[in-house]
């Protein structure tokens, strides 16, 4: 069975949008993957398909209502839905490649796109929604994020990506940002690749890119720095 993604959104038509082109593209008409985009405003009940109301106790802008989301949710994920359900949620946890690699791992994912000023909170509690955020910033709504996820999920999926250590040897792959990279030319404008890459050394190349990543990861990530359950080199 290939991996399924089920998006929850009121922009059902943002969908695949980048999905469907280049790797993600490819892999999705190969059927490795699957994507359903689920028009929240078709579990409304009335004839203005009405998805939010104020806020309780107040305030500016709508919430989305508890009820028309559980009925979408519900028919996208039925109980017996192994996928685990997550809210795209400024909020939420910090979305890392280790949960990537986990979420890549298993059977797919239900993801829920808030907008407004978000969702009731009795929809995340009755629907156990994993909220996860894709950055420290506020967006317009899930969907940018739900492709954020989408996109880094599915280049780990086996058969998407050309070379399959290319998934392992990246930014955040051990705790640490990659090593620069360089190609032909030898030289450009007065700067040559760095005499050790081109020494067929594979043991110092390794050094050298590792001592690279670990003064980047210093420089531009402190937070990274030293990896966790790691030690500097």
């Amino acid at each position: 069975m290939s991996w399924r993604a089920s998006v929850l959104t009121l922009f059902p038509e943002m969908f695949p949008g980048p999905l469907g082109v280049s790797l993600a593209g490819k892999a999705l008409a190969g059927n490795i993957w699957s994507l359903e985009a689920h028009d929240i405003r078709a579990s409304a009940t009335d004839k203005h398909r009405t998805v939010d109301d104020t806020p309780s106790g107040g305030g500016p802008g709508m919430v989305m209502r508890a009820d028309i989301l559980a009925r979408a949710i519900d028919a996208a994920s039925p109980k017996d839905d192994p996928r685990p359900r997550i809210l795209l949620s400024p909020r939420g946890a910090p979305l890392t490649q280790k949960r990537v690699r986990e979420l890549s791992g298993g059977p797919g994912v239900v993801l829920v796109c808030g907008r407004f000023e978000g969702v009731d909170e009795r929809i995340i509690s009755t629907r156990k929604l994993e909220e996860i955020s894709v950055g420290d910033y506020v967006l317009s709504g899930g969907e940018i994020g739900a492709l954020v996820m989408l996109d880094a999920c599915v280049r780990l999926l086996p058969g998407v990506m050309g070379h399959e250590a290319s998934g392992a040897d990246e930014s955040f792959s051990d705790g640490l940002l990659e090593y620069p990279q360089f190609t032909r030319p030898q030289e450009f404008e007065g700067v040559s690749i760095p005499e050790v890459l081109t020494s067929g050394d594979h043991a110092k190349v390794a050094a050298w890119r590792r001592s690279e990543a670990e003064k980047l990861t210093a420089a531009r990530r402190p937070d990274l720095w030293p990896p966790k359950g790691g030690k500097k080199a």
